[in-house]
């Protein structure tokens, strides 16, 4: 059984496993010699109870590499990572420019790591800061919203929707 972990760095050794990490090792080469022509085709796990799943790509190349690792001797460290974006491509995904972004970075909206001389945001950041302005967006909306009737007078009702604007700008 796997264990359920967090997203922390881990790494693994070999131990006394030697013997069936490299059975699982050639298993894996012939696996690949075999379908290296229909890059499709993917490892299947199976239980004794009828289900299964298919490997997608990336667990099947991190599972070659891991296992010729350890079949080697040597010990793998696991360390997940959150996407990282440029300035542009939080604008992009924020529907904003570029310096309206570098803006949100230098006042602390929104955080970000230097890497030399350029800036990246983790992903979940991004996603949070864009969760936060459409609450906020909806917020804005909810309160100038004004019921109006159809007896109204329409110049009443839209000094009415000013006044609640400039009042939630302040």
């Amino acid at each position: 059984m796997i264990p359920r972990s967090t997203a922390a760095t881990e790494t693994f050794v070999p131990g006394d496993a030697a013997t069936a990490l490299a059975e699982v090792s050639s298993f894996l080469r012939a696996f690949e010699a075999k379908h290296r022509e229909r890059p499709m085709s993917r490892l299947v796990l199976r239980d004794d109870e009828g289900g299964q799943v298919e490997l997608p790509e990336p667990v099947h190349r991190v599972l070659v590499r891991a296992v010729e690792a350890l079949s080697q001797g040597k010990g793998i460290t696991i360390a997940p990572q959150e996407p990282q974006l440029t300035t542009q491509q939080a604008a992009d995904l924020l529907g904003v420019s570029r310096p309206t972004v570098i803006r949100l970075i230098d006042s602390g909206d929104l955080h970000a790591e230097r890497i030399d001389s350029r800036r990246r945001l983790p992903l979940g950041e991004v996603l949070a800061h864009r969760e936060r302005r459409r609450a906020k967006q909806h917020a804005m909306l909810d309160a100038t919203a004004v019921d109006f009737h159809d007896e109204d007078d329409p110049a009443i009702v839209l000094e009415v929707a000013r006044q609640a604007r400039k009042h939630l700008s302040k």
